[in-house]
């Protein structure tokens, strides 16, 4: 497989390791960060915690960065990269095309979080519409992936459409006892930052209101508007 690069991206060594998309363990220290009280903590958790701690100190420990690549229908792809960093750990979520000179990152997923990266139209857009020979092709797996960096006021986590997916990629992926009443739990707490609304500009490009997004244009780290509006074209459903 060839190394992986992230332009505009320091860090690493990278090494994608897709074997851990297929530990059930793996995906609850993923999201566990989702999991905003007692009550979500056991479901996700349940009898499995120190299984599930086991399993992310070896995510963690290596020096080397965990990759994960999911190629878009647009030809951007998105790139979730475990920071193994010992003084500053985190997830960071970055968008890139072949066309852009630098990655964009979207949301990190650590102690100083930033998001929402994704409304929800555009993460079932990124969880369902695979390029034939992507890397990462099954949609369950794209979907858990992606899941920590949404946030999207416009989804009741009472929907039984909008339960329904996170539902079937749970069931698919992990050993949670009631995989739906987790998905309801992840769909009402969404992320670190919680859900946020999304608009559409008067230019067409959709921005959201999260206080701690690059995509709220009002925010001090906003990505430049030519550059938001790629990334919204590039994440289109």
């Amino acid at each position: 497989m060839h190394p992986v690069q992230i332009p505009g991206y320091d860090g690493g060594p990278f090494t994608h390791r897709p074997e851990l998309l297929d530990e059930p363990l793996f995906w609850l220290g993923h999201l566990a960060s989702c999991a905003h009280d007692e009550e979500t903590d056991e479901l996700l958790f349940g009898a499995d915690y120190e299984a599930a701690s086991d399993c992310q100190r070896r995510v963690w420990e290596p020096a080397d960065w965990p990759v994960f690549t999911i190629p878009l229908a647009t030809g951007a792809r998105f790139h979730i990269v475990y920071r193994t960093l010992k003084a500053d750990p985190g997830i960071d979520y970055l968008l890139h095309h072949p066309s852009w000179e630098q990655a964009e990152l979207l949301a990190q997923d650590d102690g100083h979080f930033m998001g929402p990266a994704l409304s929800w139209p555009e993460l079932l857009a990124a969880a369902d519409n695979s390029p034939s020979g992507g890397s990462i092709s099954d949609p369950h797996a794209r979907l858990l992936l992606l899941l920590p960096s949404f946030g999207d006021a416009a989804v009741p986590n009472s929907e039984p459409s909008a339960v329904e997916r996170p539902t079937k990629a749970l069931r698919d992926r992990t050993r949670v006892k009631e995989p739906r009443k987790l998905a309801v739990a992840l769909l009402g707490g969404q992320g670190q930052w919680g859900p946020a609304p999304w608009t559409t500009t008067s230019t067409g490009v959709r921005v959201n209101t999260g206080s701690l997004s690059p995509r709220n244009p009002t925010t001090d780290f906003a990505l430049p508007l030519p550059r938001m509006a790629r990334v919204a074209k590039a994440l289109a459903p």
